[in-house]
């Protein structure tokens, strides 16, 4: 009996803990079995979206390029002759116009030398006619066998002699008032004069590196900038079937209003193989001087026009791996995937060429909502949803 008891308090004080185990498994595989389980996926519950229609519009060719502005002349005013700096006719700053007086040179050497020639041709002068007299008298001593042929054509060659002096005297005194008009020094060109470089009373030499002053013309002003090489063939065209020159818009680093409109000017004869860019100059009109010589710009220039093309906003191009694509509803409101073929992007305009239609509607925001055969509800107009977020 006693043995018979022991036994089953064995069998319990193992069974109990093997039962306790068992219990355990069963529980955590109940447990977490259940949460394994794929759950349900979301029915395609109506959504709610942004959308636009396809508009067919003209849309501007353009192209962006980085550039400085730059003057469309620049002179570096040189004396021509030596001499000593007596004045100077500008203000630091100031704007100049063509012909105007930029500095005066001592004109005393110059103008002695001019006297010089002038007084030299007028001896000349009474010599050759004096030597004209005597020519005709000797002819008619010729005539009446009164002096002999040699005489007379002596005094011919006297008379050929003086005429060529006195031309020689006209050449240098045409020389000599040259000369003293180097003393008077004008401006070349119109435009804004810099810092005077020279003082008056200083010598100055015509050999001299520096110059009296540099004169910019600003108005109209010049920006040089740069298009990647594969541009030039757009460009090239554009400008063949172009009957006006390319139109050109600057516009500060940081802001989207135009500081000027010009026109291109030239397309550099050469590819610059080092940075593979090619170079572009265009003129500005700027008469209240927005833009300055070594301002920094960026350059618009205008190929043409894409006329009624298929604009979309940005916004609705979307990318996977297959290409870029937009979401489309059809009449019920239903969403399709459609791959689409993009032109350009250019100022939030997105150009279509291939996969859309005038008047389609496109959904803009809220894509990430969506799927295929989605039903969109409370469609928004992108024109009502951007009143509202004012």
């Amino acid at each position: 009996m006693s043995k018979i008891s022991s036994t089953r308090r064995s069998m319990l004080t193992t069974g109990l803990p093997v039962l306790i185990v068992l219990g355990a498994i069963v529980w955590f595989l109940s447990r977490h079995g259940s949460d394994a389980q794929p759950r349900p996926q979301a029915s395609n519950a109506p959504v709610q979206a942004t959308v636009t229609a396809v508009k067919q519009q003209d849309v501007p060719i353009y192209l962006n390029g980085v550039g400085t502005v730059t003057a469309l002349h620049s002179v570096t005013v040189h004396t021509r002759i030596d001499g000593q700096l007596d004045r100077v006719g500008f203000k630091e700053g100031q704007d100049v116009a063509a012909g105007q007086l930029i500095a005066q040179i001592d004109p005393r050497t110059e103008q002695a030398q001019l006297d010089a020639a002038v007084a030299q041709k007028a001896k000349d002068q009474a010599q050759l006619a004096n030597a004209r007299l005597d020519l005709r008298r000797y002819a008619d001593l010729v005539k009446q066998d009164a002096a002999t042929r040699q005489t007379l054509d002596t005094q011919r060659a006297q008379v050929a002699q003086l005429e060529a002096a006195v031309q020689a005297d006209d050449a240098q005194i045409n020389s000599a008032r040259t000369q003293l008009s180097y003393t008077r020094i004008t401006a070349p060109i119109s435009g804004r004069v810099g810092a005077r470089l020279v003082d008056p009373g200083n010598i100055v030499h015509a050999a001299d590196a520096g110059g009296l002053v540099v004169i910019n013309q600003v108005d109209p002003i010049g920006v040089v900038f740069t298009l990647p090489e594969d541009s030039f063939v757009d460009i090239n065209h554009a400008m063949r079937a172009s009957p006006s020159p390319l139109q050109v818009d600057a516009y500060a680093r940081n802001s989207p209003q135009p500081l000027g409109h010009g026109s291109l000017l030239l397309l550099n004869n050469q590819i610059d193989t080092s940075t593979g860019t090619i170079q572009l100059k265009a003129s500005f009109p700027n008469p209240v001087h927005d833009m300055w010589p070594g301002q920094y710009v960026n350059a618009r220039l205008y190929l043409g026009v894409r006329k009624q093309a298929l604009a979309i906003p940005d916004e609705a191009i979307q990318r996977g791996p297959e290409g870029t694509y937009a979401y489309v509803l059809d009449d019920k409101d239903i969403v399709h995937l459609q791959y689409v073929h993009v032109v350009v992007i250019q100022d939030g305009i997105a150009v279509v060429d291939k996969g859309l239609a005038a008047g389609q509607r496109v959904v803009v925001d809220g894509q990430y909502k969506l799927r295929p055969g989605i039903h969109v509800t409370k469609v928004q107009d992108m024109a009502a949803a951007a009143e509202q977020s004012k």
